[in-house]
């Protein structure tokens, strides 16, 4: 078979020998099988990417159309954003520390302990004490009671959720009191300005700008940690204070061990948790992937209703590839462990200025 093969080879070098063909039309074919290998190669690796793509979820990349993907997760009728001004304040936020102490496990039980901090009590008193870690123990991996290890993450994680949707709640009283301004100030106007950039609303629309700018669902937030950090206990979430799963192409991050080479994400890495926790929020309350989310959660508002987590976990599909199959487990999460009773906490010192806001 190989000598066939060489022999067909022989005989189609020969047929363009000079005495077979001219040099002028030798040379016109030849010009044409350049041409037609190079305009139809970038063809081929387009379709071949479009074939490669078509099985990726692109949803849990943080504010991923800033990130090398020309504004592709944009909503419609926005331009391309700038990653610097949706991310801003959490670049801040994640360089205030940088020379973080990591408490051990059983440092922190104690500090729980003597502020008087239980799960047990939030439970029933609703009010949690603000004790906020930088960086999660090494060793709650190793508390080998499932339950204990799942409360003390929650323990954990709770007054960091819990202070991120203190800040959008009040920034929302804000935004209504200057929605129902006839004239605004300067400094009105120019905080504004910065809230439009801050959730990606390049049209300055006050309405899409009101359906971004709100808070995510204390027990969502907790079965999302709880179930990409393995309650705690994942790589990311130990070297990286990533709760959430998130991605990177231009920022610090972490490469999965299993990723393929060629891939360019890592796992966003955080210096202090509540870094991830507010990178985790705006992911929400920005992309694309979770426009019917905070569709869903507006028409909650405006009926009346509270934020219920077991509603808004359907919209969650895209944000992990196993789609469905991931909105199941965070629903088992939820119910499992009563986190619904954390929905309606508030942080200490309790506010009535902050339980009387939208």
């Amino acid at each position: 078979m190989k000598k066939i093969t060489n022999q067909r080879n022989i005989n189609f070098i020969k047929f363009f020998d000079k005495k077979n063909l001219g040099s002028i039309p030798r040379v016109f074919l030849c010009s044409l099988a350049v041409i037609f290998f190079f305009y139809s190669m970038p063809l081929i690796i387009e379709f071949t990417k479009m074939q490669d793509n078509a099985f990726q979820n692109n949803s849990k990349k943080v504010l991923a159309y800033t990130l090398k993907n020309k504004g592709e997760n944009l909503e419609e009728g926005e331009g391309e954003l700038n990653e610097n001004d949706l991310l801003t304040d959490i670049f801040s936020l994640n360089d205030l520390e940088t020379d973080t102490i990591r408490l051990n496990a059983s440092t922190i039980k104690q500090l729980f302990e003597d502020t008087n901090y239980s799960l047990q009590d939030v439970r029933k008193t609703k009010l949690v004490k603000p004790v906020a870690l930088t960086l999660l123990p090494a060793e709650i991996k190793m508390i080998e009671s499932t339950k204990q290890r799942k409360d003390f993450f929650i323990q954990i994680v709770l007054p960091l959720i819990l202070q991120e949707n203190n800040n959008i709640r009040l920034d929302r009283k804000r935004l209504f009191n200057i929605i129902n301004k006839s004239n605004n100030t300067n400094l009105e106007k120019k905080w504004l300005e910065n809230k439009y950039k801050q959730y990606g609303v390049r049209s300055k629309d006050l309405s899409t700008l009101k359906i971004r700018m709100d808070e995510i669902p204390v027990s969502l937030a907790i079965a999302q940690a709880a179930k990409e950090t393995g309650w705690g206990t994942s790589r990311f979430a130990q070297e990286g204070n990533a709760l959430f799963g998130q991605w990177t192409w231009s920022g610090e991050g972490l490469k999965p061990k299993d990723s393929d080479k060629s891939e360019g994400h890592k796992v966003m890495k955080f210096n202090v948790l509540q870094a991830s926790v507010r990178a985790y929020q705006r992911n929400l309350n920005t992309h694309s992937s979770y426009k019917n989310l905070r569709k869903a959660r507006a028409e909650l508002r405006d009926v009346g209703k509270p934020l219920d987590s077991l509603i808004l976990v359907k919209f969650l599909n895209e944000y992990a590839e196993t789609g469905e199959k991931y909105v199941e487990v965070l629903t088992k999460i939820i119910k499992q462990n009563n986190l619904k009773d954390f929905d309606d906490a508030r942080l200490l010192p309790s506010s009535i200025e902050l339980d009387s806001l939208i």
